[in-house]
Parts: C-alpha cells; sequence; structure tokens
C-alpha cells in the first residue's frame, strides 16, 4: 500500500511530493512516485527525467521517507497514475495542478480530471505555494 504521486520536476510536482510525503507519513505508508514518459522522448530529455527521479530518491531516502520511484513508458499519464493506484492498493493519489487563468478554471486539464473521475481511491489535488 501507498500514496502514489505523479511528480514532475515543476513547482507543481514539488507540491505533490510533498504533499503526498506529508500524507504518507500521516497514515504509516510508503510513497509510491511515479513519472510517466512518452515512448518517443529523446534521449536527452529521458536522461534529464531520469536525473531528477534519482535526485528524488535520494532526497528521499535522505529524510528517512519510504518510497519507490517508477519511470513509466507508457506515455499516459492518467492511465499510469490509475493502474500504479489500483497495482499498490492506493488509499490516495496526489497531483500538482498549475494556476489557471479565470477561463483556463473551467477546464481542468484532461489527465488531471481522468484521474478524478476513474482513480480507484481519493485523490488530493495541490497548488504551489505563492
Amino acid at each position: 500500500m501507498g500514496i502514489v504521486v505523479g511528480y514532475l520536476a515543476t513547482p507543481e510536482g514539488r507540491a505533490a511530493l510533498d504533499a503526498a510525503v506529508e500524507e504518507a507519513r500521516r497514515r504509516s505508508v510508503r510513497v509510491v512516485v511515479v513519472l510517466s514518459v512518452r515512448r518517443d522522448e529523446t534521449p536527452e530529455r529521458r536522461a534529464e527525467v531520469e536525473q531528477a527521479l534519482a535526485r528524488v530518491h535520494e532526497e528521499l531516502q535522505a529524510h528517512d521517507v519510504e518510497h519507490e520511484v517508477r519511470l513509466l513508458d507508457g506515455g499516459d499519464v492518467a492511465d499510469d497514475l490509475i493502474s500504479t493506484a489500483e497495482e499498490v492498493g492506493a488509499p490516495l493519489v496526489v497531483l500538482g495542478l498549475r494556476r489557471r487563468s479565470p477561463v483556463g478554471k473551467l477546464i481542468l486539464g484532461s489527465n488531471a480530471q481522468r484521474v478524478l473521475f476513474d482513480a480507484p481511491c481519493a485523490v488530493l489535488t495541490v497548488k504551489p505555494a505563492g
């Protein structure tokens, strides 16, 4: 069992990771960090993603947070988060959302919307501070 978090090396991804760690500590479960990459991603971009995940792993390890880091080649973020949540029996999925313009607030990103509607558990959405 674990808290599943969709991660990107962005302020939104950082906010999601921080919230997931807090929830995992509160519930005494691990954090499952998921980063989904497209199959056609360039080798350079993939190397950047792998380095970012290595830094996350090192940080969580240094803070004694039980965790697992998954780099998935599915390319469909929503499917990857939902299937991971189902696989690990997650009680919660955490997503970082970016701030949107007033018009943009009417439309939630398609990945976030799919996770909200299709996740087998509760979904927590967070925004970066500021």
